[in-house]
């Protein structure tokens, strides 16, 4: 047995044993461990009922990451939890364990200052980035460094709390001025310390104000009575009052703390922003980009879970989005929305830039929130308030999902500004046309090419060799041509083998080319290394006679474009990661393997219809696309009546028969 036929044997067992593991989950909340052919997890992941979570892995279609995590899974364990908020934290903990590679893992790129009291036995204040469980009061976070240290210097002037790290064994000049109580050499009673920390506290948390009126006070007396240097030290103890408390862009007509989460997501990619609100105004946002490989919301609820389980300065509220539309339904509540936009922010517009907004409530949502919320519960999405009240129960603190007014135009902004900051991300890889120009043509040069107009790309596609698909792209002068693009069946091969799959293609495609006269590219790029090269370059040379320059990208263990291979016998070329040529080749890739999944989809899916109406009994396929076109889809059929069958000619007996067999299946 050769080690294709072995490894296909391999992967029929696995599935096998899927199968029969899929019959046996239960009803119940838990996580679920997937795992590969080398019994490594690769993903961790949540649900409110396992049996249904877990089998829509395997059902179904999925988008081109998600389908990539699938073919990877060989085993699966799972875990039963009592409810949603042990499954939340039973997750964070497991992907903090196992780091699996297609999870969201939290990396804080990013800290921004806080002002911290100390939990000792003689507190103290501190400027600090780290947040640690040690209960520490934390205040913040801060619009700068330099704002929340000279808040701590007004505040050490202030209140006398001690300013040494290491308790001297005598009084400093601290004491002698009055910013210090000397515990060194005084007995402090603990009561001392908890007014003044309670009234720092008052101060971070909106106390400001008096304490800023009161030194104005002061102020203007000194200058009165010729104090001037007293006068001034005022005037700057309020200058660092309002740089802490400085005017902020939004600002809500309540004092709370919130932290406002919104999240965007396209090409396979998500951006989390949050927005910090402190005593109603916006103090500071954070983004964070980062590849997705699961269900959009859950994943987002999973970031949402590890932000928190390792910063304990929690807020006094969390607001979070739903989960997200798509298709028609988003269209709908976009073009709803087209029409408010005089009302409130442009969608997308930059928070930090924009002039100060004062939100205010609304008892009624507009026409496109309730469209959205319908759509949502039309569309069985994810449990938005489930993981939402899992949150609460675990933190603490209220955590809610808006519908409408104050909290849902906060919620908006924040996934606006994630918008925004996903399609820079985009921009910033969309180079412009001359230096797309430009890299193709150097491109060409390192390859040893004299000129490289024309570019083919292949990639295949398949799911453990079910509904195999291959696609072609065309980049002109390092531009993608669509209209030259091309999708391919494969008819002759069974199983997942991607070198005869790669072999039938470059045929298929050559001898057409031949056959029509077609225009040869110069380079022809094929998804993999030496094999698919090798497979590729036999077909045209040895079958059809042509000698065209093959190339290989070479993908590394997360799915990136690692590296280009070119020659006979085919070596890798050292190209930079930050080059343009290297990221030409990158968008090349990336294009052919989107067009490749998205055929394999198109494909799977009909398949998939095609199956559960084609076995049943009396229903042909001039039937089946009667009921599709009368009925609109699969779900419409099942939820029918039997009367609803009487103006296609079907029969009491065969439609309760499509019933019956629809709804036995799901």
């Amino acid at each position: 047995m050769n080690d294709f036929a072995k490894r296909v044997q391999e992967q029929e067992k696995a599935l096998e044993n899927i199968r029969h593991k899929l019959a046996l989950l239960p009803d119940q909340p838990g996580c679920y461990l997937m795992k590969n052919g080398e019994g490594t997890i690769i993903y961790v992941g949540k649900a409110k009922v396992l049996k249904n979570r877990v089998r829509s892995y395997f059902t179904g279609s999925h988008n081109g990451k998600t389908q990539l995590m699938v073919s990877e899974i060989r085993d699966f364990e799972y875990i039963v939890t009592g409810s949603n908020m042990e499954a939340l934290i039973l997750e964070c903990n497991l992907i903090k364990t196992h780091q699996p590679r297609f999870n969201v893992l939290l990396k804080d790129d990013k800290t921004y200052p806080y002002i911290k009291i100390t939990n000792e036995e003689h507190p103290r204040l501190e400027v600090t980035r780290r947040v640690l469980k040690d209960k520490a009061k934390y205040f913040g976070p801060y619009p700068n460094a330099s704002a929340a240290q000279q808040t701590k210097k007004l505040l050490d002037r202030m209140y006398p709390l001690r300013k040494c790290g290491v308790m001297p064994k005598e009084v400093c000049l601290y004491y002698h001025i009055g910013q210090c109580l000397a515990p060194c050499v005084k007995e402090v009673p603990r009561e001392d310390y908890e007014q003044i920390t309670s009234e720092i506290q008052s101060f971070l948390s909106g106390g400001h104000e008096e304490i800023r009126k009161e030194l104005e006070r002061k102020m203007h007396e000194a200058a009165e009575e010729l104090y001037f240097e007293r006068a001034k030290e005022l005037r700057d103890q309020i200058m660092h009052i309002d740089a802490l408390m400085e005017k902020q862009k939004i600002t809500t007509t309540d004092k709370k703390d919130r932290d406002v989460f919104g999240y965007a997501v396209d090409k396979g990619w998500m951006c989390v922003q949050i927005l910090y609100m402190r005593q109603g105004k916006m103090v500071q946002r954070n983004a964070s980009v980062f590849p997705f490989y699961g269900d959009p919301h859950s994943d987002f609820l999973s970031f949402v879970a590890q932000y928190y389980s390792s910063n304990p300065a929690l807020p006094q509220e969390i607001l979070l989005p739903g989960p997200q539309l798509s298709g028609a339904a988003a269209a709908d509540a976009d073009s709803e929305e087209a029409g408010e936009a005089a009302a409130k922010p442009p969608a997308g517009a930059d928070v930090a830039t924009t002039e100060p907004t004062v939100l205010t409530d609304s008892a009624e949502p507009t026409a496109a929130e309730a469209k959205a919320e319908a759509a949502a519960e039309a569309a069985g999405l994810v449990d938005a308030a489930g993981g939402a009240e899992a949150l609460q129960e675990w933190l603490g603190i209220k955590v809610l999902v808006p519908r409408r007014g104050l909290k849902r135009q906060m919620v908006g902004m924040a996934s606006d500004n994630a918008k925004v900051s996903l399609d820079e991300k985009f921009r910033l890889i969309e180079r412009d046309e001359e230096r797309t120009s430009i890299a193709a043509a150097n491109l060409g040069e390192i390859i040893g090419l004299e000129s490289l107009h024309r570019i083919e790309a292949f990639d295949n596609s398949n799911i453990q060799g079910s509904n195999p698909v291959s696609a072609m792209v065309v980049f002109t002068d390092g531009k993608p041509d669509k209209k030259e693009y091309r999708k391919y069946k494969i008819r002759s091969v069974s199983g997942p083998d991607d070198y005869e799959t790669m072999r039938e293609v470059i045929r298929r495609r050559y001898e057409r080319v031949l056959k029509e006269n077609l225009p040869l590219p110069d380079l022809i790029v094929v998804d993999g290394g030496r094999g698919q090269i090798s497979a590729a370059v036999d077909v045209l040379e040895n079958e059809l006679g042509l000698f065209i320059p093959v190339c290989g990208l070479v993908k590394d263990a997360k799915h990136r474009t690692a590296q280009l291979m070119v020659g006979d016998p085919p070596e890798p070329v050292a190209l930079p990661r930050d080059s343009q040529e290297f990221y030409l080749l990158q968008r090349i890739q990336d294009e052919v393997h989107r067009f490749a999944i998205s055929f394999h989809r198109e494909q799977r899916g009909k398949s998939m219809v095609s199956s559960k109406l084609d076995a049943i009994p009396g229903i042909g396929e001039k039937r089946r696309k009667m009921l599709l076109k009368h009925f609109g889809s699969v779900k419409k059929i099942k939820e029918a009546s039997v009367e609803d069958f009487r103006p296609l000619s079907i029969g009491e007996k065969l439609a309760n028969d499509i019933l019956k067999a629809l709804r036995e299946e799901s």
